[in-house]
C-alpha cells in the first residue's frame, strides 16, 4: 500500500455516517476462544467448573472455586491461512503473529467464622484478548461487474454541482468539503468523477444521472485485504462461596476496540468502447472503541460427582471512532494512455457513535470423576438480531439496524471438554459449534473447532500447553453497493497456547 501524506482532517457530520454497516456489528459482537491454555483444550466448556482465571471469565462464579490465592499468565502464536476463490481465480494467503492474551489473579478470603454460612469471598483482576481481527487474503478472476457500478451506485440522484469541485478548490479540499457539506455519497461519486470513471448525462449544475466511461465486458481484478487489531476486555471479579455448594459471582468489565483494515482493488479491461481500462481503488479505515458490560454467574455442586453453572453476559455498550481515507487512480485512453490520480490526503474524521451488541446466556453442567479427570459441556445462546448502531434517531442507523433485524438471527453455541488425570499429567480435548450469526448461513458458514492439550502439575505451580483449530467458510462482500460481488473465504484458524499459573 502506497504511503499517505495527510494534509488535511475532513469532519464528516451525523448524516454522512455510512462506514457502518452490519458487518461492523458482528465484528464487534463476536468473541473467540483465548485465554489460559487449560480452558482453550478443552474448547472452553468451563461454565461449571471455575477454578481457572479464564474460567472466571466464562461464569464470575468460578473463581469461588479457588481454595487458594491464584495468578496465571499465557502467551500465544496464532496463524490464519484461507483459501480464496473469485470466478476463475483461486488464491491461498497466510497471517502469523504471537502475542501476550491473558494475565489475571484471584486473591481468596476465606470467613473463619465457621457458623456463618458464607465460607469465602474472593476479589480477581484479569485481562483477557476476546477476539483477534488479524486476516489476510488476496482474490483474483475474472467478473462482468466493473467497479464503475460502485461510483455510478453513489452517484445517481446526486447533483452535479454537488459531486465537483469548485473554481480554485485543490483536490483535497473539494473532497473534504463534499464530505462535511454533503456526505459519504458524494465523496465517491467525486472520486468516480474526477478519475474520468463516470461522467454526467448532461454538462449542468441540475444534472443527476451519469454513464460509465467503462464499456461492458469483463473485467479482470485482483482484490486485497489486510486487517489487524483486536477487542480485549479488563474485568473487576467479585465472588463468594455459600455453605458447601453454592458459588455466586460478578463480573464488571471494561471493552476495548482496535482495528485497522485496508483494502485495495485492481480492475483492468480490453472492452471495446472502454475509455478508461484500468482502475486502482484504496480504502483504509481504522477503528478504536471503548466499552462496558457486566457478567453475573452461579454454580452449584449437586453432588460429589456433578455441577451446573448458569451465567449471563449483559449486552456490550461501545462508545467507537472511526477515521477513513481513500485514494482512486485511473488510466484512460484518450488518442494515448493517460493516467489521473485522485489522491485527496484527507483523512474522514466521524462523529463517534453507540453499538450495544447482544446480551448471552451459558448455561452448563460438569462431571467429575474422583480426582481421575472430568467431562463438561456448555451450551450459550446470543440473539445478533438484537444488535443496535446509536442513535436509533439517526435515520442511517435506523436502517442499518432494520437490516440487522432482518439478516441476523439467534445463535447457538455448543462446547464440550474432557480432561484426564494420571500422576501430575492432565490430558485435554474439546470441541465446539458456533451457528452463524446470519439467516444465511451460506453466506457466513457455522464455525466448527476442536483443541487438545497437555499439562504438567509441579505442586503449586503449573504448566499447561494447548493447539486450537477452527473453520468457518465465508462468503465476503467486495463492496456494500455496486461491485457487490463475493469472494469465497475457507478460512482457517489455529493456534498454541503456553500458560504458567500458581498458587499465592
Amino acid at each position: 500500500m502506497k504511503k499517505l501524506l495527510l494534509l488535511f482532517i475532513g469532519v464528516l457530520p451525523m448524516s454522512a455516517i455510512y462506514a457502518q454497516d452490519i458487518s461492523d456489528a458482528v465484528r464487534y459482537s463476536s468473541d473467540n476462544i483465548e485465554g489460559t491454555a487449560r480452558f482453550k483444550a478443552m474448547s472452553g466448556a468451563f461454565g461449571a467448573l471455575g477454578g481457572d482465571m479464564s474460567a472466571v471469565s466464562l461464569n464470575p462464579a468460578g473463581s469461588a472455586i479457588f481454595n487458594f490465592s491464584h495468578t496465571s499468565l499465557s502467551v500465544s502464536s496464532y496463524n490464519g491461512e484461507n483459501a480464496t476463490t473469485y470466478f476463475n481465480g483461486a488464491n491461498t494467503n497466510s497471517t502469523s503473529d504471537f502475542d501476550f492474551n491473558q494475565a489475571g489473579a484471584a486473591f481468596v478470603f476465606n470467613n473463619r467464622n465457621n457458623n456463618n454460612p458464607w465460607r469465602k469471598f474472593v476479589l480477581g483482576f484479569a485481562y483477557e484478548k476476546t477476539n483477534s481481527f488479524d486476516d489476510d487474503f488476496f482474490a483474483s478472476g475474472t467478473s462482468s461487474t466493473s467497479i464503475d457500478s460502485y461510483f455510478l451506485a453513489n452517484a445517481q440522484g446526486i447533483r452535479l454541482d454537488e459531486i465537483v469541485a469548485l473554481p480554485g478548490e485543490t483536490i483535497s479540499e473539494a473532497y473534504s468539503d463534499l464530505g462535511a457539506t454533503y456526505g459519504f455519497a458524494n465523496q465517491q461519486a467525486f472520486l468516480g468523477y474526477e478519475a474520468y470513471i463516470l461522467e454526467p448525462d448532461t454538462d449542468d449544475d441540475d444534472n443527476t444521472l451519469y454513464f460509465s466511461n467503462i464499456a461492458p465486458g469483463s473485467f479482470n481484478q485482483e482484490y486485497s485485504y489486510a486487517a489487524a487489531g483486536y477487542n480485549g476486555k479488563f474485568s473487576i471479579n467479585i465472588a463468594a462461596q455459600y455453605d458447601d455448594n453454592i458459588y455466586l459471582g460478578l463480573n464488571l468489565n471494561s471493552h476495548f476496540i482496535n482495528y485497522d483494515r485496508s483494502t485495495f482493488l485492481f480492475e483492468e479491461n480490453s472492452n471495446v468502447g472502454s475509455l478508461v481500462t484500468e482502475v486502482d481503488f484504496e480504502n483504509n479505515l481504522s477503528t478504536i472503541g471503548n466499552g462496558f458490560s457486566f457478567q453475573l454467574g452461579g454454580i452449584a455442586k449437586l453432588s460429589n460427582d456433578v455441577r451446573v453453572g448458569l451465567s449471563y453476559d449483559s449486552p456490550t455498550w461501545y462508545t467507537i471512532s472511526e477515521e477513513t481515507t481513500q485514494y482512486v487512480a485511473s488510466v484512460r485512453d484518450d488518442g494515448g494512455p493517460t493516467t489521473a490520480i485522485i489522491d485527496p490526503q484527507v483523512i474522514n474524521v466521524y462523529p463517534d457513535y453507540k453499538l450495544q451488541t447482544p446480551a448471552k446466556i451459558t448455561g452448563s453442567i460438569a462431571l467429575i470423576l474422583n480426582k481421575q479427570g472430568l467431562i463438561s459441556f456448555d451450551y450459550s445462546r446470543k440473539d445478533y438480531g438484537s444488535t443496535k448502531f446509536k442513535p436509533e434517531s439517526d435515520t442511517y442507523f435506523a436502517s442499518q439496524n432494520a437490516s440487522i433485524s432482518n439478516n441476523l438471527k439467534a445463535a447457538n453455541t455448543y462446547r464440550i471438554g474432557g480432561e484426564l488425570r494420571e500422576d501430575n499429567f492432565s490430558f485435554r480435548a474439546g470441541y465446539r459449534l458456533e451457528q452463524s450469526p446470519y439467516n444465511d448461513t451460506s453466506f457466513y458458514g457455522d464455525l466448527k473447532g476442536y483443541s487438545l492439550g497437555i499439562g504438567y502439575n509441579f505442586g503449586g505451580t503449573k504448566l499447561d500447553l494447548a493447539y486450537e483449530n477452527s473453520k468457518r467458510d465465508i462468503n465476503y462482500q467486495l463492496y456494500s453497493v455496486g461491485l457487490t460481488n463475493a469472494a469465497r473465504i475457507n478460512r482457517e484458524n489455529s493456534n498454541f497456547t503456553l500458560s504458567l499459573s500458581m498458587n499465592l
